[in-house]
């Protein structure tokens, strides 16, 4: 969860804002992946929003799912192919953290890392 929670603060992300209305909410998603063999990986955690919360032509106008562009996947994949090299799996993290909001949309601090100065304060993305 801190990696997660490091890389949304590092790309400045969100502001700490007093609070207002319309606050979307959040949850931490939890994945572990595995090996081959069973044995465990690693440990993923996702901080994601709970879009139930929103409300059209207020918190959004249009759904927008920022991806990689097509000319990082035709190079991370034009490589291995040239070299002859083995593609297990590919995996952008962060691509989200690239779109721009239009609206302002405003959720509460991710539970266990609320800012000990501003305990009340709401994150404005």
């Amino acid at each position: 969860m801190a990696k997660e929670y490091n890389a949304l603060l590092a790309n400045g992300t969100w502001a700490l804002v007093p609070p207002l209305q319309n606050l979307v909410g959040s949850k931490w998603v939890y994945r572990v992946k595995f090996h081959s063999d069973g044995s465990v990986k690693r440990c993923k955690a996702r901080l994601v929003a709970q879009r139930f919360h929103q409300q059209a032509r207020i918190d959004y106008h249009e759904t927008f799912f920022p991806i990689v562009k097509p000319v990082t996947i035709h190079l991370n994949l034009s490589l291995p192919i040239s070299f002859q090299w083995t593609i297990r799996q590919l995996d952008v993290k962060n691509a989200f953290l690239h779109g721009h909001l239009i609206e302002k949309v405003y959720r509460k601090q991710p539970r266990d890392f609320i800012h000990p100065n501003y305990p009340h304060y709401v994150c404005k993305l």
